[in-house]
């Protein structure tokens, strides 16, 4: 049996992180469909992710991505936010909306168009410093479109030279994390296409880089959870990036397209001791075309649903099971944790800690989306376009 108060209380320290851009009008490289109420500064996105905080009790940071949020205050943006029981998070880089890095940033053939890029990470880590944020967070669109655009080779040493200054410059306690992508907007050759780059490049920088895995950055079919263990085992799992996708990127809701692959990676965390530890569960996602904070607070339950449900694997049996070679009876094992209605669970923890039990709910009882959409009027709605 398990042991339902030592699932609860690991419940009642789970941290989910939600990014400052899903707040925002966002979406497809395609279109953007602007909505009513949405923020137009960072302290306004702040707002919203306090009302996330507020019906959930989980998600108590707050990423924050230069220069979408950028602020001429970085000390007072991160007051704001304590005044609204948030932290600022980590903090995201952008090279890639730049005409300079149109054939790439760290990676790109011209020295002064890596100065460039390599100072806009300088200035995230001076962010850092002001914020109290623990992660830099460091996703490259670099790469090639065509064979002998580039010399792979040289693009990996110039990376490795970027990524080698910006780690020099890293406090203590501060954290660099390096995320992977299988493709876009490079179509020939990425420059960290997968783990196995980032874990390398981590690898020699030193402990303080970590790899970050996006749940919608691999090929189908990619066992995801394998990835999770190995990088666990070597102690570079930095953190998540949660999303869902059915083709490739898409940035949709954790858990929506796949659940059980969810609860499968949640699993491999819960069996490596990621949780509680200091791997960073973050939300990465476009709320296109579905309202935004209940996306999001919908996203966090899905979150807690899947971890949930990997708490409860009978560890023991299933440990039996597999040392005795029953590979059915290993998989029951694991099916009947997956398998298991975890939303009273839940409802239990929350009722427990003085939450409602129903989050969403709450956040429609709330009145805060009549009540943005009737004061955030004017200025210019945050987003990246499309």
């Amino acid at each position: 049996m398990t042991d339902l108060a030592a699932v609860k209380a690991a419940l009642k320290t789970q941290a989910v992180e939600t990014p400052s851009w899903a707040y925002g009008n966002s979406g497809t490289r395609f279109k953007v469909f602007a909505q009513t109420g949405v923020p137009r500064t960072p302290q306004e996105k702040l707002d919203d992710a306090a009302q996330v905080h507020a019906v959930t009790g989980v998600a108590p940071t707050v990423a924050l991505h230069i220069p979408w949020d950028k602020v001429e205050d970085y000390a007072a943006l991160a007051k704001h936010a304590e005044e609204r029981g948030l932290k600022l998070g980590a903090i995201n880089s952008n090279t890639f909306q730049d005409d300079d890095y149109k054939l790439g940033s760290i990676c790109h053939p011209d020295a002064a168009v890596r100065r460039k890029a390599v100072d806009h990470l300088l200035e995230c880590v001076d962010i850092m410093d002001a914020t109290g944020s623990r992660d830099l967070k460091l996703w490259f669109a670099d790469g090639t479109n065509y064979p002998g655009q580039d010399d792979l080779r040289e693009r990996q040493d110039r990376l490795a030279e970027g990524l080698a200054e910006v780690y020099g410059r890293l406090g203590d306690g501060q954290r660099m994390l390096l995320e992977y992508k299988l493709f876009e907007p490079a179509f020939y050759a990425t420059d960290v296409p997968d783990w196995g780059t980032a874990y390398a490049h981590c690898l020699k920088l030193g402990p303080k880089a970590q790899v970050v895995v996006d749940t919608g950055h691999h090929a189908p079919g990619t066992n995801i959870e394998f990835i999770v263990a190995t990088l666990l085992r070597e102690e570079k799992l930095g953190g998540f990036d949660f999303n869902s996708r059915f083709y490739a990127d898409d940035d949709l809701m954790v858990g929506a397209a796949d659940p059980f692959q969810l609860f499968r990676i949640m699993y491999e965390v819960v069996r490596g001791g990621g949780l509680g530890s200091e791997v960073a569960f973050m939300l990465d996602q476009c709320h296109n075309i579905e309202a935004k904070i209940p996306a999001i607070v919908r996203s966090v339950m899905n979150v807690q649903e899947a971890t949930a449900k990997a708490l409860l694997v009978d560890r023991v049996a299933l440990a039996g099971a597999q040392r005795a070679g029953d590979v059915l009876g290993a998989n029951a094992v694991l099916m009947d944790a997956f398998s298991t209605d975890v939303r009273p669970l839940l409802r239990e923890v929350r009722e427990e800690t003085g939450l409602d039990p129903d989050p969403i709910a709450a956040y429609a009882r709330s009145g805060w989306a009549q009540k943005i959409v009737a004061e955030r009027v004017g200025g210019q709605q945050a987003g990246w376009g499309a």
